[in-house]
């Protein structure tokens, strides 16, 4: 699994479209946070990392389909799928290993922004940032790309068509981040039915952690959506 792993996070950064993402994920997050002038700490005149927390996801929506597309879609348009299927490797440490390498290369985007939270809180004069919101925002933050992970690398099982896999799972990680929320604030299920339907999409689930409070309904939440699309993936690379 370890091999498995390490090989589709270089895979990722041997081509210059790795490094360009995460330099595209960067200079967006740090013009947000620093320049524009809607979002700009340096404008508001207090520590936040609100403004970072609040697009990261959106923007996580485009990125890691990005970093899933090539999964099994090239696997399967190159043929070393069926190298694959005729090595020992087991289907579930297959699938495991690739996921493990994704997340590894969302973790790399993720972690240069830390260097954020010690620009805002050495500019702060008074108080500093919510030590406590900021981790439970990161938490969040990772969770997310966790599940958006899967979920990108669950479609590319479906296809032989990089295209394709990119645009299914930025639409099925949109769906599952804003769908459900806009579905709830319809007038036809206002109430306590709008509340369970919102509790079924990721932004709800997300915003719960972002406030600094590690619900266990929450992380179990995530860990479903994520074996459940990884299980959806083993199944289907046993078929294909």
């Amino acid at each position: 699994m370890l091999n498995i792993s390490l090989k589709e996070w270089k895979q990722f950064f041997t081509s210059l479209t790795g490094y360009m993402a995460l330099c595209l994920f960067l200079l967006l997050t740090g013009l947000i946070l620093f320049v524009f002038p809607d979002t700009s700490i340096l404008v508001m005149g207090y520590a936040t990392l609100a403004g970072f927390f609040n697009l990261a996801p959106w923007l996580l929506i485009f990125m890691v389909p990005t970093i899933t597309m090539r999964s099994f879609s090239e696997e399967y348009k190159s043929g070393t799928f069926e190298l694959l299927k005729t090595s020992p490797i087991r289907p579930a440490v297959l699938v495991w290993g690739k996921y493990f390498g994704a997340l590894l290369v969302v973790l790399c985007l993720l972690l240069p922004t830390l260097l954020y939270g010690v620009a805002v809180e050495s500019l702060s004069a008074v108080g500093g940032i919510d030590m406590g919101a900021t981790a439970g925002s990161y938490l969040g933050l990772f969770l997310l790309g966790s599940v958006f992970v899967a979920i990108g690398i669950c479609v590319s099982s479906f296809t032989n068509n990089i295209v394709v896999a990119f645009i299914g799972a930025a639409f099925v990680c949109y769906l599952l981040f804003a769908g459900f929320e806009a579905v709830s604030k319809l007038s036809l299920f206002q109430g306590k039915i709008g509340y369970y339907i919102e509790l079924l999409g990721l932004k709800f689930h997300y915003r719960s952690i972002s406030r600094g409070v590690i619900r266990t309904d929450d992380l179990i939440y995530f860990i479903a959506v994520i074996a459940s699309c990884l299980q959806i993936t083993k199944q289907n690379i046993i078929k294909h």
